[in-house]
């Protein structure tokens, strides 16, 4: 099946399962990074991914990593870490930041790239596109971002300047999911750190099933975290 191409004034996607098998997952690519777009693609079970020398490239891959959210595991060391809490953990704070650090980190390539801030960025503006901040007093040492469509959690990427410091972000956005009832974070391609973590890839149509249940529901009224209990040695 040849590689769909997308035109600058059709903002639709032809269906995930005609995605290549290889390489896997690739299904179509042109168009742009507009918010109607990448929204269409998220509820499609669709993402962009590319180098900052190539078009834009549009995937859905088979398998489709997930982390569900009940699954997720971290050490007795992590546990005991986060519920010392020796940073501060925000939701929103620093949105620009997270991204530009998550690029910044790769030493080899990013697909995050200028323009791929800025749709996300835009995204966040219009409320689609959400952060978690660590912070060690004022200097931001790690944090994630992401895209939610009603009671769905798309996974874009995270980073660590100081140890541990993105598993703290992805332990406290968990809890808050989960009080929240969601119960799924989209990872999208196998990764044996977030494999390690809980994340479990799944056929591609029933990620396409569960996904689409899930943007319908009624997304959190604000988001921010609940407030803290007391920090616990």
């Amino acid at each position: 099946m040849p590689l769909y191409r997308l035109h600058h004034a059709d903002l639709s996607f032809p269906p995930a399962e005609q995605a290549l098998t290889r390489p896997n997952g690739l299904l179509a690519t042109g168009g742009d990074l507009r918010p109607e777009r990448l929204l269409n693609a998220y509820r499609g079970g669709i993402f962009p991914w590319f180098d900052a020398d190539r078009p834009i490239l549009w995937w859905s891959p088979d398998p489709r990593l997930v982390l569900r959210l009940e699954d997720f595991r971290i050490s007795r060391k992590m546990k005991s870490l986060a519920r010392r809490r020796p940073y501060e953990i925000t939701m929103d704070r620093a949105f620009a930041e997270v991204v530009r650090n998550c690029g910044a980190v790769r030493t080899v390539g990013t697909w995050i790239t200028p323009a791929m801030e800025t749709a996300y960025c835009r995204l966040h503006e219009l409320g689609h596109a959400h952060s978690v901040e660590v912070w060690d007093e004022s200097r931001l040492i790690g944090g994630l971002y992401g895209v939610a469509l009603g009671r769905m959690f798309y996974g874009e990427s995270m980073f660590s300047l100081e140890d541990n410091a993105s598993k703290l972000a992805l332990e406290r956005l968990v809890r808050q999911l989960l009080a929240w009832e969601f119960r799924l974070i989209d990872c999208q391609i196998s990764s044996d750190h977030l494999m390690s973590l809980g994340a479990v890839e799944i056929p591609r149509r029933e990620f396409l099933r569960q996904s689409s249940r899930l943007i319908r529901e009624p997304p959190p009224e604000k988001w921010e975290f609940d407030p803290p209990g007391p920090a616990r040695d």
